[in-house]
């Protein structure tokens, strides 16, 4: 990889002119292979011999993995340049016999997973706590090659690394988490280039491959953990991005004590990039537990119950409502299904329509996942909160497809409403919502609504105080809390569980602790 890395870097200095000799430097990191990375003494063990050559004049350009640089430069070294990123996410190679597609990122139970990383270990546990961990070195193609050799059932890497050197990877199953689910190194995939500080003129040559916005994201989540005094092998995730707008920075983090702790996950977001990084400290370090309560069934093993319960908070998870199935008889005719609740997805295979061969779209992840426990695989997955938004971006994908959506009775429709021609969509009503006996009022710092229609029911009996933190799950939950008179709420930055711990977790940091 580092090879590559510096030959890549090579044709970009040839681009502009300049001509380079390679010279190969093995490191403390590449030569200490029986060891876990947490296990290793200090920091830079996979840059400080190629530094001290540029500081002993035996190089004038080194080409790190921004990832493996230590926050802190030495004196006389700068990063002169941060070429294009390339994809930052996580990559999860399976067996194909150790594949179950209803479970969480298709590993089958108690599957045995490859990784050295510390990040990597606490974030896939928090998901899937009945894997077993063993630690995995080398290389990208020495990983790869471990798992041909069925050492493990999966193993995780990088996807840039992957993609750099163009492995073929069709003999496993590969599967890439969202970002919002599986946060990345700081400054995965993308590479440090740094140079002599006193070389002012090769600097100034230097900038004309160096990407300002990637080092504006990069430089985020980088400070994130030098704030925390962390090298790269410390349980730390973070994830900068602009959004839609290009001009709103979003920031998302998580950071456990051990690999073997539960992470913390919050978020962030500005116009701004200064001050970002160290918002994001501040609400890990100023996480605030107490009681929560989320209006939807939830059992002491699922993942939110977990994390919470890990850190002091106390859940209890109740939906107001309680959902029955309408017959439907035969699934009518289209060319895509999508399902914009796993409800939705539950009540229609559960009357065992014949789908046939068709193509799914779902309005979250979770949704999603709930697809996947029918053998199912979505086309499309929506990635926002806004299920406006999801609509317009499913319409431009569909074009002039029929697609059929299973939904509640009283369905709101927005993601309907986005198609201009209405031809295209078929109604297919699959449960309807019965308000459920709730009893006492539950006592609760956080309040989670998870639909529209537990708000309603909410409302009928209950009240929200002041003190009280109020999170909607999606602007349609948001709009229905309007109604009710509710205009100071929070909203998860995606529809996964992980986005609903962020909120949490943020929402916990405002909450006023009174004796």
């Amino acid at each position: 990889m580092a090879l590559w890395q510096a030959r890549h870097v090579q044709f970009l200095l040839e681009q502009i002119g300049l001509q380079a000799e390679l010279k190969i430097i093995h490191t403390q990191g590449d030569q200490i292979q029986h060891l876990s990375l947490d296990k290793l003494e200090g920091k830079g063990f996979f840059t400080k011999e190629i530094e001290e050559a540029l500081l002993n004049n035996e190089t004038d350009i080194a080409v790190h993995s921004h990832k493996d640089l230590p926050t802190e430069s030495p004196e006389g070294l700068v990063i002169a340049a941060i070429p294009e990123r390339e994809d930052p996410s996580e990559l999860i190679l399976i067996q194909k016999d150790s594949v179950d597609k209803r479970q969480k990122f298709s590993l089958k139970k108690n599957a045995i997973v490859g990784t050295s990383s510390a990040r990597r270990k606490a974030q896939l546990l928090a998901h899937r706590p009945d894997v077993t961990i063993n630690d995995l070195r080398g290389n990208v193609p020495t990983r790869v090659n471990k798992l041909r050799e069925k050492m493990y059932d999966a193993i995780l890497v990088a996807a840039a690394g992957v993609e750099r050197l163009e492995l073929d990877l069709s003999d496993f199953h590969v599967e890439k988490p969202d970002l919002s689910e599986f946060i990345s190194a700081p400054a995965q995939g993308a590479l440090a280039i740094q140079i002599r500080s006193s070389d002012k003129e090769l600097f100034a040559k230097l900038q004309a491959i160096h990407h300002p916005e990637v080092a504006a994201l990069t430089n985020i989540e980088r400070k994130v953990l030098e704030l925390f005094h962390g090298g790269c092998h410390m349980p730390v995730g973070v994830s900068a991005e602009l959004a839609d707008d290009d001009e709103t920075f979003r920031v998302r983090a998580c950071k456990a004590v051990t690999s073997d702790d539960l992470p913390i996950y919050v978020y962030a977001e500005s116009k701004q990039s200064e001050g970002l990084a160290e918002r994001i400290v501040e609400k890990i370090q100023n996480i605030k537990p107490c009681r929560v309560f989320m209006t939807r069934d939830l059992n002491s093993d699922s993942m939110i119950s977990r994390v919470l319960g890990g850190h002091g908070f106390t859940i209890e998870g109740k939906a107001l409502i309680d959902t029955v199935p309408v017959e439907f008889g035969s699934a009518p005719d289209s060319d895509w299904i999508f399902f914009s609740s796993k409800q939705a997805v539950n009540y229609f295979f559960r009357q065992q329509p014949e789908p046939g061969n068709r193509k799914y779209a779902c309005v979250g992840k979770p949704t999603a996942d709930a697809l996947r426990k029918f053998g199912k695989r979505a086309d499309f997955i929506g990635g926002s909160t806004d299920t406006k938004l999801i609509g317009k971006q499913f319409a431009a994908k569909a074009g002039d497809d029929k697609i059929l959506f299973p939904q509640a009775k009283g369905s709101l429709r927005s993601v309907q409403q986005q198609f201009v021609r209405s031809s295209q969509v078929i109604d297919l009503v699959v449960y309807e919502t019965l308000k459920r006996n709730s009893g006492p009022q539950p006592e609760a710092e956080i309040i989670l609504f998870t639909s529209p229609s537990n708000v309603d029911a909410w409302f009928e009996r209950f009240k929200v105080n002041r003190q009280q933190q109020v999170i909607a799950m999606g602007d349609a939950t948001g709009n229905t809390l309007r109604q009710h008179g509710i205009i100071m709420f929070s909203q998860p930055d995606a529809f996964d569980e992980c986005a609903l711990l962020r909120a949490i977790f943020n929402a916990s940091e405002r909450i006023k602790i009174t004796e």
